[in-house]
């Protein structure tokens, strides 16, 4: 299979196709018909179908903008992902393939929704689910380092199909890469409760942290570095940090539809309400904790951070909008600092309540690229900041005071 169809060239997909053109012939389509790429030749569905032996589907699954994550939403009914714009694509690619090519669909779903919605808009070719493990802001190192690449085949079993898929990614990913293959049902479940996973432990993390803030003579820190250390029985280093929460366009949305999950099938209790009620009272407890601040000192609350993460210019579930939205609520609104965004100040220096809502050194460390932890901003003496991660240094000679939010050990 050396020439590839990659339908849905986005944030995420066009990344993604852009790996894979390093490794074979690559054909995309996208509907927004002004995607350019150095190494993806970009044509109409119908080459991009009938030229490719692997067709892969990169076509996203939204939820209502108001289930984003950026605004609470714990307290809306429940929601499914939006399936529509998948199975119009994978009718389209129907018409047009044949038997002998295989087709990949990457996109997000809750268990059970290619088994019952999407399998039958797809039956001309050979099908396989394959949901990937990538974020956005390190796509291509995610990709060719993946923690395992998840096959779902109708019955679970290693078909030839997975073996071919499975060999296709040979020359992309890191050797020694685990393949996990289970039914599309399971495929679909080790993607999405990986990503709630995520969630819990980032909510689990902050938990401890709030714990710090309000009993005192405690360093969150302390706490989480002994618990990495348990990673025989308990978890592994990652997303053990506490500081900003669980953000993105995928994860806050992947508890909400988990929610749906556990209506659904009458499970009788809602972990995932709880994760998501956790992850807003968290940024509303940091918001209070600003106000606060603010208050005692007259100053302005900036949020130093917009976007989701460092890096990107997405807004999608941005903790930091969630932030703003409850300084909102409390009467003083937080005025952003981010150039990725143009949410950027005068060339004054800065004075007020500063939260550092972005610090790229934790967000990307593990990648193993080092990254500058640089303010997008310069800051008077006088300044207050807050620093959630806890890495910005307490003792300076600008006279700017800094709060480790986390850590209320005396000094």
């Amino acid at each position: 299979m050396t020439t590839v169809g990659f339908v849905g060239l986005g944030k995420l997909g066009l990344p993604c196709a852009e790996v894979m053109a390093e490794h074979y012939t690559v054909n995309g389509y996208d509907i927004n018909p002004n995607i350019v790429s150095g190494t993806v030749i970009v044509t109409t569905l119908e080459h991009t179908v009938t030229a490719a032996d692997i067709i892969f589907v990169a076509i996203q699954t939204p939820h209502d903008p108001l289930y984003d994550g950026s605004t609470p939403s714990h307290h809306l009914e429940p929601r499914d992902f939006d399936y529509t714009m998948v199975k119009d694509c994978l009718d389209s690619i129907n018409k047009l393939a044949r038997p002998d090519q295989l087709v990949v669909l990457i996109s997000t779903t809750l268990p059970g929704t290619v088994r019952t919605q999407l399998r039958k808009h797809i039956n001309v070719p050979r099908f396989i689910y394959n949901p990937y493990l990538i974020a956005m802001g390190s796509v291509k190192w995610d990709m060719v380092n993946p923690e395992m690449v998840i096959i779902g085949t109708e019955d679970g079993n290693r078909t030839a199909d997975a073996n071919d898929l499975n060999d296709f990614y040979r020359p992309i990913i890191a050797p020694g890469t685990y393949c996990s293959v289970g039914t599309w049902d399971e495929a679909e479940a080790i993607k999405i409760f990986y990503n709630t996973f995520i969630s819990m432990k980032v909510s689990m993390v902050n938990m401890i942290q709030d714990v710090a803030m309000k009993n005192g003579n405690m360093n969150v820190d302390v706490v989480t570095d002994a618990l990495k250390q348990s990673t025989k029985r308990i978890t592994g280093p990652k997303y053990m940090t506490a500081g900003m929460g669980d953000a993105g366009p995928c994860h806050p949305r992947d508890n909400i539809a988990l929610r749906h999950m556990a209506a659904e099938l009458n499970l009788g209790y809602d972990l995932f309400d709880t994760i998501m009620t956790s992850r807003e009272v968290q940024a509303k407890n940091l918001a209070q904790f600003l106000y606060s601040t603010a208050v005692d000192s007259d100053f302005p609350i900036y949020i130093h951070g917009k976007a989701y993460k460092p890096g990107v210019d997405i807004l999608d579930g941005s903790y930091s909008l969630l932030v703003g939205y409850y300084l909102e609520q409390l009467g003083k609104p937080g005025i952003y600092i981010d150039p990725m965004t143009a949410d950027t100040l005068p060339e004054l220096p800065v004075l007020g309540v500063v939260l550092l809502a972005h610090n790229a050194g934790v967000t990307y460390g593990y990648t193993g690229t080092e990254h500058n932890n640089e303010l997008y901003c310069e800051l008077q003496s006088g300044c207050v900041v807050v620093d959630p991660w806890r890495t910005y240094p307490k003792i300076n000679t600008d006279g700017v005071q800094v709060i480790h939010y986390g850590n209320t050990r005396p000094e």
